[in-house]
């Protein structure tokens, strides 16, 4: 019966184990034993800690698709419904969670310009459908700013290299950044072929093809009309980027 009794957790320790957060970090016997002397502090269900990193994201693609990327972190906190400490627990600088959402956006506007290259034959079509998509999808709005300046004079798909400074209060990723030169390639293919094909004007550049997507999402309050506004617009710039018979 003693064997049994020095087997037994104390009662502090009991409690601890028992406890939610104890399954969470894996932590049992002796080291609940020094966490709970240490009076270490408790973490959230990774289930509340993911929801909670969702709802940051997902309020600050809203916020920046909005205000720009020079919307403060508090302005993401509140729309999140979160304390601004949780937003920086997650993303440690303005600049971490600028970069993620960033290269979110990059990666999904790469794709969306791979599926249009990959299932559209006709060199116009695709280039108008990641157009239409990437607009629709709102993803303009949140290009970071090293994309959208594009030197014109020797590659249209090479990003120009320019520092930000860290007190400039500008934020943007790199231009030699991996994800923003796979988006340029893949563009700058489109814009090849439709050149090519005789259906895009001469003078048009990777550059002008992503100024088209991040001009063409305003930002409206009602939904309908964001949608009328975009289609509206997008088609006058179609317009605009198609060549015409001399």
């Amino acid at each position: 019966m003693q064997t049994q009794e020095s087997h037994r957790p104390s009662s502090a320790v009991a409690r601890a184990a028992s406890t939610p957060v104890a399954a969470t970090v894996g932590v049992t016997g002796t080291g609940l034993a020094h966490a709970a002397a240490r009076g270490m502090r408790t973490t959230p269900l990774r289930v509340d800690a993911q929801r909670n990193l969702e709802h940051v994201l997902r309020a600050a693609r809203e916020v920046f698709g909005e205000l720009g990327y020079g919307a403060p972190m508090e302005d993401v906190a509140r729309r999140a419904r979160v304390g601004v400490g949780t937003v920086y627990r997650r993303f440690p600088s303005k600049d971490v969670l600028v970069r993620r959402i960033a290269e979110e956006e990059t990666a999904r506007l790469t794709d969306q310009a791979r599926a249009a290259l990959g299932q559209e034959d006709e060199p116009w079509s695709a280039l108008s459908r990641f157009l239409r998509t990437s607009v629709a999808s709102g993803a303009g709005r949140l290009l970071p700013p090293q994309v959208l300046r594009v030197g014109v004079a020797d590659d249209a798909r090479v990003p120009q290299q320019r520092s930000v400074p860290a007190d400039s209060g500008e934020s943007g990723l790199p231009g030699d950044d991996a994800g923003a030169a796979a988006l340029l390639d893949v563009v700058g293919r489109l814009v090849d072929r439709a050149r090519a094909a005789g259906e895009l004007r001469t003078d048009v550049s990777v550059a002008d093809v992503l100024l088209v997507i991040a001009t063409a999402a305003p930002s409206l309050p009602d939904p309908a009309q964001q949608a009328a506004a975009s289609s509206r617009l997008l088609d006058i710039l179609l317009e605009g980027l198609r060549s015409r018979p001399s």
